[in-house]
Formats: structure tokens, C-alpha cells, sequence
């Protein structure tokens, strides 16, 4: 079997943000210069919640777009949406058949989201999707900040549990994140998660206007005291703000906080970074908007190149299950 490098998947349920770019995007990127990485938009995952279908369609092509914008090539990355490879739904329940209910029930997100009777089944077995969508490209390393790493520690299982039963199959793959901004932090509760959900005005997604951008970031949540130090533990809206302007220019947080002497010259100098680091994206994202029938090119081709890939991780698996010979 052939070992690919990284894999990162793209849920279109928003608009992507900053923190997707910064965390995600740009390794991709970055991984194409020696590997060819597997990017993909997980519809699919989208689905375990209430959607509007036309909505998923639309943030689909958009989040695809965005990709393509932010430097994703496809000729040096496989580049594609899940639904359209079938592979990735068979494997989710032949790997199914492999795992433990309470390996499934106790992930986290799975407790987080299932306090109403209305929850889907798809919410409970969607980390099984996302363990097929891992090991169907043999991956070796998944890009992943802290909140998605159990999902890959559940693909680990699964797939040492699958070989050591059933004969070598899968290639048990390792999480791995950025040194920094790997996890971009709302700019008005820097306790949580910038979410490409949510419509608070803590969240900079890459389609913002400048002039958003700049209102959103001077708006931002600092600390008591007023001395910029990086202090993620004490201080966390100060040491979010430094994240954001290290991964959008380089160098460490800890550094870049000497060269400040006010909340005001931080905050400007982060609209400024973040307003010249989604500048291009925003402009190529224009430039494809103008021709929308590449993208659905684009991801028509990297659909059956991945076909190509996965049957034979496919093909591996039902044999060793005894449904081929």
C-alpha cells in the first residue's frame, strides 16, 4: 500500500474563518511543496444536524472555492467532495462493524450535542465516517487541533483493532497540529472557539470586508492591566490576539508581544495582518467566481482520481472480511 502524508477534510457548515485558514488550510499548503496531501469537503458531515439542502450545496462549493482560492492546487494535492466517492460510506459501516458502541457514545462532541431527543443516529457514528475518511487514503498523519483529536484516536483503534482480528489492512495514522494558531479563539470570548457557525462578531471569516475585519478586531476582548505580554493561562484575549498576528505574519506570540506598547497598536496591527493575509485569498475567490463551472471541474476530476485510490483500500478491507475472496 501506498502511504499518504497528510489528510485534512473541510465541513461546509459555515463559512470558513480564519482559524480555518491559519489552522488548516495553509498546512495543506505548505504539505504540497513535498507530498501530494488528500484535502477533501466533508458534506457528508454536514449532514449529522439539520441542514437546508440547498444551503450544504451552496456553503459546499463555496468552501471549495475558498480552498482553491487560499493556494490549494490540485494538481499537487487530491482534491474532491466526499459524497461523490462512495468509498468513504462503505468503509464508514464496514468499519462499523469493527467498533464498539461505547467507543462511539463517549466521544465528546457526540455528549456535547445529543442533550435533546431529536439528535440523529448519523451524530453517534459520524467519528466512524470520519476514521473511513482517514484510512481509506492509508494517511499517515491528520492535521487536527486539540478538540478533533479523540476522532483520531478512535481511528487508531478501530484500525489496530481491524488489524490485528481481521490481517494488516489499514495504516494507523498519528495526529499532529501547527506550533501555533492551530485553535484561533473568538475575539469576544476568548474561551471559545472561533466557529465558522456563528454570526457573533467575534468570528473573522475569509470573506469579510477590510472594513469588518478592522471593526471586529478593535472590538476584540482584551484583559485587565495594560501591557501586552503573551499569558494564554491569565491573559487570554491578549495572548488569542498575539496567536492571530504570529500565524498571519510568523514569529512566536511570546516575541511579537515586546514590539507593542498598547491594547490599540496590538489591535491594529492584527486588523492589518489579517486584512493583508485574506487580501489574495479574496481576490482569487473573485476571479474563480466569475467562472463557476471550473470549480465543479476541478472537483469532478479529483472525484475520480479518489475513486481510483480508495477502491483498493476497499477492496483490501472486504477481503479481509471474508466478503470477497
Amino acid at each position: 500500500m501506498t502511504t499518504t502524508a497528510t489528510l485534512t477534510g473541510f465541513k461546509p457548515t459555515g463559512h470558513l474563518q480564519l482559524g480555518n485558514l491559519l489552522g488548516a488550510i495553509r498546512p495543506v499548503v505548505a504539505a504540497q511543496r513535498r507530498t501530494r496531501p488528500v484535502a477533501f469537503v466533508a458534506d457528508l458531515h454536514a449532514m449529522t444536524v439539520p441542514h437546508e439542502p440547498a444551503q450544504l450545496r451552496r456553503l459546499t462549493i463555496e468552501v471549495a472555492q475558498l480552498l482553491l482560492a487560499a493556494g490549494v492546487d490540485p494538481e499537487r494535492s487530491l482534491f474532491y467532495v466526499q459524497s461523490q466517492v462512495p468509498e468513504h460510506a462503505e468503509l464508514h459501516f464496514l468499519l462499523e462493524c469493527a467498533t464498539r458502541y461505547g467507543e462511539a457514545h463517549r466521544m465528546i462532541q457526540f455528549k456535547e450535542r445529543s442533550s435533546n431527543r431529536g439528535s440523529r443516529l448519523s451524530l453517534l457514528t459520524y467519528p466512524v465516517l470520519m476514521a473511513a475518511d482517514i484510512l481509506l487514503h492509508d494517511t499517515a498523519e491528520v492535521p487536527v487541533g486539540e478538540d478533533q483529536r479523540q476522532h483520531v484516536e478512535l481511528a487508531r483503534d478501530v484500525a489496530s483493532r481491524f488489524n490485528t482480528h481481521y490481517g494488516q489492512t489499514f495504516v494507523v495514522p498519528r495526529a499532529v497540529n501547527p506550533e501555533v494558531a492551530a485553535r484561533v479563539m473568538d475575539l469576544s470570548d476568548p474561551t471559545a472557539k472561533m466557529s465558522k457557525t456563528s454570526g457573533a462578531p467575534g468570528t473573522l471569516f475569509l470573506l469579510d470586508p477590510p472594513e469588518v475585519i478592522e471593526r471586529k478586531v478593535m472590538r476584540a476582548v482584551t484583559d485587565s492591566g495594560d501591557t501586552v505580554s503573551y499569558e494564554p493561562e491569565t491573559r487570554p484575549g491578549v495572548a488569542n490576539l498575539l496567536e492571530i498576528i504570529a500565524g498571519c505574519t510568523g514569529g512566536s506570540p511570546a516575541a511579537l508581544a515586546s514590539g507593542f506598547a498598547s491594547y490599540g497598536a496590538l489591535k491594529r496591527a492584527v486588523a492589518e495582518a489579517v486584512i493583508g493575509t485574506v487580501r489574495p485569498v479574496q481576490a482569487r475567490f473573485a476571479e474563480l467566481s466569475r467562472d463557476p463551472g471550473y470549480v465543479r471541474r476541478v472537483l469532478a476530476d479529483g472525484a475520480e482520481q479518489a475513486r481510483d485510490v480508495t477502491a483498493e483500500t476497499v477492496h483490501r478491507a472486504r477481503r479481509a472480511l471474508g466478503l470477497i475472496a
